[in-house]
């Protein structure tokens, strides 16, 4: 279900952030069309291969590719 496409939601928020700056989860999920738990899996791929930078806000974090 989930697992097996692990690597297409990372891919999906790879595409989200492309060309942009850092984007929050909501913007991120919007553009990509995603749920809760498919962006959750696809960030975590993303952080484990080093691939974004993480910004800290008051309410929410921001992701930015590297």
């Amino acid at each position: 279900m989930f697992i097996e496409n692990v690597g297409e939601y990372a891919g999906m928020i790879w595409r989200a952030l492309e060309g942009n700056n850092a984007l929050s989860q909501k913007e991120i999920k919007k553009i990509a069309k995603m749920k809760d738990k498919e962006f959750y899996l696809g960030l975590g791929w993303l952080l484990r291969e080093d691939k974004l930078n993480v910004t800290e806000g008051e309410d929410e974090n921001f992701y930015a590719l590297k």
